[in-house]
């Protein structure tokens, strides 16, 4: 039997979409490059309590990466990579985890990326570069503003009375 989105689902992640996007966008100064806090992926902890919105997550990464500052390779490469996180973020069990898979996904996929396009002559090097200073960035945004969201919507329930569930 398949699956389809109910009319609330797609609602929700049409806002995602537009959310992640958005603040991407606002915060371009410091959301694209090699040292990145792209605040907007804070909200991949949302796939967790349901999965679809990782639709929309990716889809706003998507339209986020059409603004890229580094290459249009970031549309397909950065996007690829949110979605890898979206999805194992779904499958974690442990609340502290939950963060962690963004963390490590755009650490490697995104790092790999930019010290291809940043350090061609390098690569090594700039690999290890890139990974440092994107999965710190993914590391502070997670947990300094994913991890308190993931609670706050875990203790109020918001998420379930958002789908109605």
């Amino acid at each position: 039997m398949k699956s389809k989105f109910t009319v609330r689902q797609l609602c929700a992640c049409a806002i995602v979409a537009a959310l992640y996007a958005a603040i991407t966008i606002a915060t371009a100064p410091f959301a694209y490059g090699l040292a990145q806090f792209r605040l907007s992926e804070a909200l991949v902890v949302l796939c967790w309590f349901e999965p679809v919105l990782a639709v929309g997550i990716t889809l706003g990464c998507f339209l986020a990466n059409v603004f890229s500052t580094v290459t249009a390779l970031d549309m397909v490469v950065g996007t690829l990579a949110t979605a890898l996180a979206c999805l194992w973020t779904i499958r974690c069990k442990r609340t502290w985890f939950i963060p962690m898979p963004n963390v490590l996904v755009n650490a490697v996929i995104v790092g790999g990326m930019l010290a291809f396009v940043l350090f061609p002559d390098n690569l090594l090097l700039g690999f290890a570069t890139a990974f440092i200073q994107v999965g710190f960035g993914e590391l502070v945004v997670m947990y300094v503003l994913g991890l308190p969201l993931l609670l706050f919507a875990k203790r109020t329930g918001f998420m379930n009375k958002l789908l109605k569930k």
